[in-house]
């Protein structure tokens, strides 16, 4: 098992409400994983805008962070709204 193997999930019970808590936690999963600091910057701003576009008003929200493999994959799922996945290279 790699160092950086682990998964990370946030339920955000109201995720408009949590946006600077969310960005800050997702900055400090992608630093802890080694990615430089432009390359944090860009996928803070994937997710955000990820959560934003998924979001359903008033509806609960699970982000997930999952490292394995030599890979970062990242989800948001939103309850009655959509899904939206991706993944990265660990650096």
């Amino acid at each position: 098992m790699s160092d950086h193997d682990f998964v990370f999930a946030l339920d955000l019970s109201d995720p408009a409400q949590l946006d600077s808590m969310l960005v800050e936690v997702a900055r400090v999963v992608f630093v802890h994983v080694g990615y430089s600091a432009e390359a944090t910057g860009e996928l803070s701003a994937v997710l955000r805008s990820a959560v934003i576009e998924t979001t359903m008003a008033d509806r609960p929200c699970v982000v997930r962070f999952e490292a394995n493999g030599g890979e970062l994959r990242m989800m948001v799922s939103c309850d009655g709204g959509g899904e939206w996945r991706a993944s990265r290279p660990l650096p």
